[in-house]
């Protein structure tokens, strides 16, 4: 009702939403271009490293963690784990590479960030569509997904890396020694996230340790869905969505108050 009896704010909404649509595409092109050479390898990429992953601990255990395909179990960690890797990654890097769009009036910084974001999950959301039939089909497996569930997984890892990319576009832009530093803090992260192994196979301690990590909620969230489970006790939705809004809330306000500094940088 509000919207309806205030036409500038439904202006300025319908305004926001055009100049996102428009840097969607614009971040498509430059991404992908007119070739396929693009789409291919954001499917190749994560398909080689769930292949690699699955050939090397087959090797080592002949029972996967969960399940009866190695590929599959291995998939429901990588691909989350990549989607809120990718748009961690793309959006620290949003403003900065943007800083020419940045000066038509229309155009803010924030927008920049969540086309990218947008870009990002929705690539992700295609390679999952086309990677988890396959394995399922190749692989013989049979088991009904929780789609609730994987919606929830995604929209996380949504969050949670527009999140993380939106406090960093900031911080980098001021101390641009700290990509560096993030990406060595983070390494651990593929071990430490749950792609390797089970939460519910863990002990208590252990799995209380890990808990603190949002990453890891996004990927047993994820795996709960795609193996047909109802959510088990480790994930806390309450707890992943509050670090990720807390994240994107302080990075947006910082970006808001220095906005002509990381301009200039």
């Amino acid at each position: 009702m509000m919207l309806a009896e205030n036409p500038t704010a439904l202006g300025r909404i319908r305004q926001r939403l055009r100049v996102l649509a428009a840097l969607i595409i614009r971040e498509t092109s430059a991404r992908f271009g007119r070739s396929w050479g693009g789409y291919i390898w954001a499917i190749a990429e994560p398909t080689g490293g769930i292949v690699l992953l699955s050939v090397a601990f087959s090797l080592i255990t002949h029972v996967p963690p969960r399940g009866t395909s190695f590929m599959y179990f291995y998939a429901s960690g990588f691909v989350p784990f990549m989607m809120y890797n990718s748009i961690a990654n793309v959006t620290m890097h949003a403003i900065r590479t943007n800083k020419g769009l940045l000066t038509y009036p229309v155009v803010g910084p924030l927008d920049t960030v969540i086309s990218r974001a947008t870009l990002e999950m929705m690539t992700h959301f295609v390679v999952a569509l086309i990677i988890f039939p396959s394995i399922a089909w190749y692989d013989g497996v049979r088991t009904e997904l929780n789609p609730g569930l994987l919606v929830t997984a995604f929209v996380l890892a949504f969050a949670l890396g527009t999140g993380v990319g939106t406090l960093n576009a900031v911080l980098i832009g001021f101390f641009p020694t700290w990509q560096n530093i993030w990406g060595v803090l983070t390494r651990p992260l593929f071990i430490v996230s749950g792609i390797l192994f089970d939460f519910d196979t863990l002990p208590t301690y252990l799995r209380d340790i890990l808990w603190y990590n949002p990453v890891a909620h996004v990927i047993a969230e994820a795996r709960y869905g795609l193996y047909g489970l109802e959510r088990g006790e480790f994930v806390s939705l309450p707890y992943a969505f509050g670090i990720a809004m807390a994240l994107f809330l302080v990075g947006a306000f910082l970006i808001r108050q220095n906005e002509s500094h990381l301009l200039q940088q």
